[in-house]
């Protein structure tokens, strides 16, 4: 298994504050404009959180940069990627391994990944602009919507408002393997309306 994400523990806590700096932000503004607590970008700038890959991109965007500016992750040749060829990454820190399966072009919207997550694994509860799509292709998982759970087995879908607080979580013994597709910002740097406040609607989440 290639972990072609993985940097030195410690990194993605140090980019965030240098960027963050930069731009004269402080943490309480940079809550602001990603949609992501206080709190938690303070945990996540002393190391002691690991965030999930929509959390990230929701800073990302935030400071004007791309998720590729805190992990390295690989990037498809073309349209077409393969079973069995597709490598894997995770954020460091993180026992969630994704596979990239989006491309990328001029006017793209959708980012979509074929997620591994393993027994146990909980990840935090986010909001954002924009959709998701899950679909279960192996084991189950519980996600949660605007407080209430879906318990999803093979073959189960759910598509839900980015802006709708969510998060999920493997309760089995058996790791789940899901099929993720959502309109967020990943890998691209954002455009001119980088700084724009989230548009949080009449609900409030926080990634996939």
């Amino acid at each position: 298994m290639s972990e072609a994400g993985e940097k030195p523990v410690g990194v993605i806590g140090h980019l965030i504050r240098k960027r963050r700096r930069q731009l004269h932000l402080t943490l309480q503004q940079l809550g602001e404009r990603s949609g992501v607590s206080f709190s938690y970008l303070s945990q996540l700038e002393r190391d002691n959180a690991t965030p999930t890959l929509g959390t990230l991109a929701q800073v990302a965007k935030a400071l004007g940069v791309g998720v590729d500016y805190f992990i390295a992750t690989p990037r498809p040749a073309d349209s077409v990627t393969r079973a069995g060829n597709r490598m894997r990454f995770s954020i460091n820190g993180s026992s969630i391994q994704y596979e990239r399966i989006g491309a990328e072009f001029p006017g793209n919207e959708l980012s979509a990944f074929i997620m591994h997550v393993p027994p146990g694994f909980r990840s935090e509860t986010v909001s954002h602009e924009g959709e998701e799509i899950v679909y279960v292709m192996d084991g189950e998982i519980v996600q949660v919507v605007d407080a209430t759970e879906f318990t999803l087995g093979v073959g189960d879908s759910l598509h839900y408002r980015g802006t709708s607080p969510h998060s999920y979580r493997n309760d089995g013994a058996d790791p789940a393997r899901i099929f993720w597709s959502g309109t967020l910002t990943l890998f691209h740097t954002p455009g001119a309306g980088a700084f724009s406040p989230p548009d949080n609607g009449t609900d409030k989440r926080r990634k996939t």
